[in-house]
């Protein structure tokens, strides 16, 4: 099968264009490489993938070195034009759309920058499933879109109206903005909330990277809410699995447009969590107690039975085991 990945130079781009090569499918991976995060990050995930820096150029395509079946395009999403070019030459069957602008605080101090990727880009994307028969659009949404939701755990159902950041609001967009297009056009379009993805190659700006960079550099982690969260960590293969069966799903409804809940479901306090990583490391870590921050949430909890019954999702990974991979990813690409 000849599917788009959009994003992967990312953390879970990466892993999934990665994965989908393994299972023998014919991945093009596409990515701005923007400066959100150190791009050195982006450009040595995709030295994994058989891509060079030297070889990457704007809208061109370049074939990997390693995997026969994968080739990258720098290029932007909110570039229609392009894009349509890029999906037609390909014979693109299917997208895993994956591209955007993350990160609830950035959103506080870049708002247009989340409008013209999140959204502009996003409609883009819509447009070419349309016009090149995409048959499965599988997109990343996020749980942002639940903002202080009460009602614990977060199921699909529950109202998402109230976003208390930019950030989430633009994907509460996105959900409305397929499911208008899938009713309309009639191809298949499949959301997923990610619940926080952590593990080996992950964001710098997620908590699991800020803490590891805190810690082996002595200096104070920073403790929002004072430590009175919890966060539904999920390891990054158990979201890689639920994104190839997402792939291979399919929705017998009209509109063909689903959303889903995709995390670990067991929420874990903040401290605990600290507690695991110093473990790892080693080290005790000096805490900063701060308050809570604008835009964040105290608790996210995914209810994932849905997905478990339609896909046959099963997250697998306990937090302690996927901290180890991760630190142990952490110290060997850091040489710490």
């Amino acid at each position: 099968m000849n599917i788009l990945v959009t994003g992967c130079a990312g953390f879970i781009g990466f892993h999934v264009s990665k994965k989908l090569v393994e299972l023998g499918h014919n991945v093009l991976g596409l990515d701005n490489i923007n400066n959100y995060y150190n791009v050195n990050l982006k450009y040595d995930r995709l030295h994994e993938l058989g891509i060079s820096m030297d070889s990457i150029a704007e809208k061109r395509v370049v074939q990997s070195t390693s995997l026969s079946s994968f080739a990258f395009v720098k290029m932007d999403i909110t570039d229609y034009g392009a894009l349509g070019q890029l999906v037609a030459s390909h014979t693109t069957e299917r997208i895993v759309h994956l591209a955007a602008q993350g990160g609830v605080r950035y959103s506080i101090e870049n708002p247009f920058v989340y409008i013209q990727s999140n959204l502009v880009g996003f409609a883009n994307i819509l447009e070419v499933s349309r016009h090149h028969k995409i048959n499965h659009l599988v997109y990343a949404s996020s749980s942002s879109v639940y903002g202080n939701n009460d009602a614990i755990p977060f199921k699909e159902s529950d109202n998402v109206d109230s976003p208390v950041s930019l950030y989430a609001a633009t994907k509460k967009s996105n959900e409305l903005m397929a499911h208008s297009y899938a009713h309309l056009y009639g191809f298949q379009a499949t959301g997923l909330r990610f619940f926080t993805v952590y593990g080996p190659w992950g964001r710098p700006d997620m908590a699991p990277f800020l803490f590891a960079n805190a810690m082996v550099s002595n200096k104070e982690i920073h403790v929002f809410n004072k430590g009175e969260m919890q966060r539904d960590f999920t390891y990054i293969d158990d979201i890689v699995n639920g994104i190839v069966k997402c792939l291979e799903y399919k929705n017998p409804n009209k509109p063909a447009h689903k959303v889903f809940n995709i995390g670990n479901s067991k929420p874990i306090n903040l401290l605990e969590f600290i507690n695991y990583m110093e473990a790892e490391f080693g080290i005790k870590a000096a805490k900063k107690m701060l308050p809570m921050q604008p835009g964040d949430v105290k608790t996210t909890y995914a209810d994932v039975s849905s997905l478990i019954q339609e896909t046959g999702y099963s997250p697998s990974t306990a937090l302690k085991e996927g901290l180890h991979q991760f630190v142990a990813w952490y110290k060997a690409y850091y040489k710490v």
